[in-house]
């Protein structure tokens, strides 16, 4: 087995157990907090958290991957909080999350000065902690693969390749990016097996689907709740037929979902998205999956061993 960082300190990744592979205990505009913090509320903030994380620990789940970097308000302490709380193993990422351009700090530095800070995240620490990064973050959406974003992802790409940390990508299907992040980033000599392509799950188009996953990598079936995309009725048609061809050993199931988030008012959120929480997988999820046919190893599969495997455990 291999050691992964918690922001608690390391694990074997046989102690992983039951992981939801892609949630965050907050997201927030880093730029709007600093200059307008008298909106937010910290202490509500908390507690919306550690609700959410007892509900999944009282499921069964043991280890939660947070791929909140910079650009959506990482805060290493916060998260810190939220795992002493619940006693969660919670894994924090490095990375930057941008969908066109990157701060003119690095926009006039090379790739391996980026590269050099993410390394710092895993081998130092994050924000001047000794709390370690334990994966990657990068993301495409519809803008593409711009400048900025490909400097990203080499950085990422690069900053894997010296510490053995998986990569996480956030991708738009419908424009094709994940098999573009896959491009970079195997162009750079990272193996797809430490690469899990995230919200694989946004779309209905198999083809693109199976073209990602014949290229070696893991994929998220991740964003269950969100129905902008695809219905939950769709999701689960192409988990179950993937399941069925072989794929289950290269699948997670999560819900990308966020404790807080003030992208939109609190009150759009729940109403566009009224079953999005951090425990819909578990409770209505898995036994709909089940009830069309997908085994308690597959389950097993996306639930527990793929986590092993992308950590680098087996």
């Amino acid at each position: 087995m291999a050691l992964v960082n918690t922001v608690r300190g390391k694990v074997d990744t046989s102690q992983l157990g039951m992981t939801l592979i892609h949630e965050h205990m907050r997201v927030r505009s880093e730029s709007v907090f600093v200059q307008f913090p008298h909106l937010y509320d910290e202490d509500k903030e908390f507690a919306n958290a550690v609700e959410q994380v007892n509900k999944v620990k009282d499921l069964g789940v043991r280890t939660i991957c947070d791929p909140t970097v910079m650009e959506l308000g990482r805060d290493i302490r916060f998260i810190e909080r939220i795992a002493r709380e619940t006693d969660m193993q919670i894994i924090a990422a490095t990375g930057i999350y941008s969908y066109h351009y990157i701060a003119p700090h690095f926009q006039n530095r090379d790739v391996d000065y980026m590269a050099d800070l993410f390394v710092r995240d895993i081998e130092v620490g994050i924000q001047n902690t000794s709390i370690k990064a334990g994966f990657l973050k990068c993301a495409t959406d519809a803008q593409g693969i711009t400048p900025d974003v490909e400097k990203v992802i080499r950085a990422v790409a690069r900053a894997h390749k010296i510490t053995g940390v998986p990569i996480m990508t956030h991708s738009h299907p419908g424009s094709g990016t994940g098999l573009k992040q896959l491009d970079i980033l195997q162009e750079e000599g990272v193996h797809p097996s430490r690469i899990l392509i995230g919200h694989t799950g946004d779309t209905l188009n198999m083809e693109y689907i199976l073209k990602v996953l014949e290229r070696g990598s893991f994929i998220g079936m991740d964003r269950y709740g969100i129905t902008r995309e695809c219905t939950t009725e769709d999701r689960n048609k192409i988990v179950v037929e993937l399941a069925k061809n072989g794929y289950a050993n290269r699948m997670f199931l999560s819900q990308d979902y966020c404790c807080t988030i003030d992208w939109y008012p609190e009150r759009v959120a729940k109403e566009k998205f009224p079953k999005w929480s951090m425990s819909f997988v578990l409770e209505e999820i898995i036994p709909e999956l089940r009830e069309n046919g997908i085994t308690d190893q597959q389950i097993q599969d996306m639930m527990f061993t793929n986590a092993r495997r992308w950590f680098g455990g087996e």
